[in-house]
């Protein structure tokens, strides 16, 4: 097996074409903006979730609005749902079937909530029950390892603030995001394999919208690769997380450029000191091995270094004898209950 020719390769280079096929949002944004939710609360699994962790962020500094993840299990296992009136749901699913989400979609539209459904699956019943359907537009996928999927999660949810906000720049920007992608995707990070070919252990470090990103690239080094990773946010590291911190110790530290941006690149000294093996991508010069990155929006930013990654993870599978279309004990569709 080469690194080219698996599907993960194959689909996670799709990213920019998949962005490009999505739709307007325009018509639940005005929506949203003449009739404002109280709260905004996120619905997803694995990946999912990783995107919905971008939004919260996005939404409680663009729009001000409270945002929380809905715990499925809540309305799944114990048959309990918060009192939902006003509210928004963002439910963020690839197949839009799994009996979990679908019943804490249905315990929140019962309480109260408008329900919006970004799916890839268009003919899913999370599609069919909701007041409004934002389709991903990923196309198949076929790897067990999200990618694209994730891309398109994302940009969406970016799409949607954007708009919703009336926020021109980021509207502008998102415009040329599939341009973009494709050349995130064309960087080269292969500077990281010897770190981590051998490794059993990774630190992915951010802060702000960027800390979801770090949440998939911890995830997705766990399914593809096989060892152990863990996602901090800058401020969140520098507790109990740090004891751990020693030599050869490896940690992937991500920013964009706006304010956390130096909270995270302070910290590639700090460990660095400490002997880690520093790698970094979107800080600027810092100690250790610097991953190209791309300059653009903030919001951008961490987006496109995902897509980067998504090579890197991919290729360091294979060097680790591991294939990353089938990872042991997993399906590509988790129906949990």
């Amino acid at each position: 097996m080469t690194p080219e020719s698996t599907l993960m390769f194959a689909e996670a280079a799709e990213a920019g074409a998949a962005v490009a096929r999505q739709g307007p949002v325009a018509d639940l944004a005005a929506q949203l903006r003449a009739d404002p939710p109280r709260i905004v609360v996120t619905l997803g699994r694995g990946s999912s979730d990783n995107a919905a962790t971008v939004a919260r962020y996005l939404i409680e500094t663009h729009l001000r609005l409270l945002t929380s993840s809905v715990s499925p299990s809540a309305a799944s296992v114990y048959d309990a749902a918060p009192d939902y009136s006003g509210a928004l749901m963002l439910a963020i699913s690839q197949s839009g079937k799994s009996p979990d989400l679908l019943a804490a979609a249905e315990a929140a539209q019962a309480g109260g909530a408008r329900l919006a459904a970004l799916v890839n699956v268009e003919d899913s019943p999370l599609a069919a029950m909701a007041d409004h359907v934002l389709p991903l537009c990923a196309g198949p996928e076929r790897s067990v390892a999200a990618t694209k999927s994730f891309v398109t999660s994302v940009a969406m949810c970016l799409r949607l603030i954007a708009a919703w906000s009336d926020d021109a720049e980021l509207q502008t920007a998102l415009a040329a995001l599939p341009e973009m992608l494709d050349r995130a995707w064309a960087l080269d990070w292969s500077a990281a394999l010897p770190a981590l070919t051998e490794a059993r252990n990774l630190y992915v470090i951010a802060r702000g919208p960027a800390l979801g990103i770090a949440q998939e690239i911890a995830l997705k080094i766990k399914e593809t690769c096989g060892f152990h990773a863990e996602a901090f946010s800058a401020a969140e590291v520098r507790h109990g997380p740090m004891a751990l911190v020693g030599e050869g110790f490896p940690v992937l530290l991500l920013g964009q450029d706006d304010e956390a941006r130096a909270s995270v690149a302070e910290l590639a000294a700090e460990f660095a000191g400490r002997g880690a093996t520093v790698l970094h991508a979107g800080i600027g010069a810092a100690p250790g091995i610097r991953l190209p990155s791309l300059g653009a929006h903030p919001v951008v930013q961490p987006l496109l270094l995902v897509e980067s990654f998504y090579r890197l993870a991919n290729a360091l599978a294979v060097a680790r004898g591991r294939d990353p279309d089938h990872p042991p004990h997993l399906r590509k569709v988790t129906e949990t209950l």
